[in-house]
Formats: structure tokens, C-alpha cells, sequence
């Protein structure tokens, strides 16, 4: 059984920092391309971070500067490090993973862990 799960959410001040991580088991995490959504109240399910098998990145233009992806193949985990955080960054942060690279869609993605909440107050 395929297996994301994440960890790493929570309540922080406008300005600070998190690391999410997202532990995957039960498939064959290089041949995978992972990706970091959010969803805020009210909102639809968006890529923020995307990374293929080998490491290349992208971003929305939202984040891109303050947040960054990486992955560990030897540890079956995809981190992401959000940075200057913003009250609008507020939403449930999921994990992802897909055989397309490059997929910015929730349809392409095949697997999906239960999500982190990601609060920034002001």
C-alpha cells in the first residue's frame, strides 16, 4: 500500500519559518515526481512546489523566493521550507506524488497523503 505522510505543520507568526516533510512508503519514491498543494478556506487545491525524480523544481509565482523544495531518495521523504511566511499562506498542506513531470494539476497526481495545517497569524 501507497503511504504519504506528512508532518512538520503549525501555528507560527507572520515572518517565521516551517519545514514540512512528507514521508512516502510503498512505491518507488525516485521514479516519482512529488508536489507540495495547499488549500485555504473556501479555496481550491493548488500547486505551490513541484519536483521531479531528479531534482528539478518549479514554483508558483506566489512562493517562489520564500518557499523551497528538495528531496532525499534515500530516505523516501520530499521536504518543504517556507520561509517569510504570510497570513495568506494559511491552508492545508498536502503531498503528492505522480508519474508526470512537471504536473501542476491535482488530477495528475496519483497519491496523496492526509495533509498539515499551516496557520500564520498576524
Amino acid at each position: 500500500q501507497v503511504q504519504l505522510v506528512e508532518s512538520g505543520g503549525g501555528l507560527v507568526q507572520a515572518g517565521g519559518s516551517l519545514r514540512l516533510s512528507c514521508a512516502a512508503s510503498g512505491l518507488a519514491f525516485g521514479a516519482y515526481a512529488m508536489g507540495w498543494f495547499r488549500q485555504g478556506a473556501g479555496k481550491q487545491r493548488e500547486l505551490v512546489a513541484g519536483i521531479t525524480g531528479d531534482g528539478t523544481t518549479n514554483y508558483a509565482d506566489s512562493v517562489k523566493g520564500r518557499f523551497t523544495i528538495s528531496r532525499d531518495n534515500a530516505k523516501n521523504t520530499v521536504y518543504l521550507q517556507i520561509n517569510s511566511l504570510k497570513p495568506e499562506d494559511t491552508a492545508v498542506y498536502y503531498c503528492a506524488a505522480g508519474r508526470q513531470n512537471y504536473a501542476i494539476m491535482v488530477a495528475q497526481y496519483r497519491y496523496w497523503g492526509q495533509g498539515t495545517q499551516v496557520t500564520v497569524s498576524s
